[in-house]
């Protein structure tokens, strides 16, 4: 039996290959990321509109008929039937709105590689021994004071990592998250 990542919705397994096999393609996963953009659903000439941008890597406004028409003919014959197929999606054959399943496939879509979060850390885990080894030493400052600096920088990372996190997932940015690679 095929592993499945289990939706939200009715509890029903999304099976993995069928996960690698939906974000295989990237007009599919611009679909994503553009409808996660948006609290209400999103008109199909606008995904379109949108995922033609993107893989042109021009505003809307530059796009010429043909590159909007291709990838509205590709999204309305392809690739929406496999995304509502999957569940990630509903589409009343105008409008595109996500439903709660497609927040599984977030997971397999992070890919913001900067910074490695596992060397920040050692790099941090590194700083702080440093000062609790100057603390041992005996620098001037008081035992408060050490733990207030070390609580601070910790505070600092972790803030820094949940934006960072937040904003290179699906939806939390301008573009999506593979076209800052």
């Amino acid at each position: 039996m095929s592993e499945g990542i289990y939706g939200t919705s009715g509890g029903s397994a999304l099976p993995r290959d069928e996960v690698f096999s939906l974000l295989s393609n990237r007009r599919r996963r611009y679909a994503l990321h553009a409808c996660k953009r948006t609290d209400d659903a999103i008109d199909v000439s606008d995904l379109a509109e949108q995922i033609a941008a993107w893989e042109q890597r021009k505003e809307v406004s530059e796009l010429t008929s043909d590159e909007r028409h291709r990838v509205y003919t590709s999204m309305q014959q392809t690739h929406l039937p496999t995304m509502v197929e999957a569940g990630v999606v509903e589409f009343d054959g105008r409008n595109v709105s996500l439903t709660e399943r497609a927040e599984t496939l977030e997971i397999y879509m992070d890919v913001d590689p900067e910074p490695p979060w596992d060397a920040y850390y050692l790099g941090l885990s590194a700083v702080v021994t440093v000062v609790l080894t100057a603390a041992w030493a005996g620098f001037s400052l008081s035992g408060l004071s050490w733990t207030t600096v070390i609580v601070a920088v910790l505070a600092t990372s972790a803030l820094g990592h949940v934006y960072r996190s937040r904003r290179s997932g699906l939806g939390g940015d301008e573009r999506p998250p593979e076209m800052a690679v």
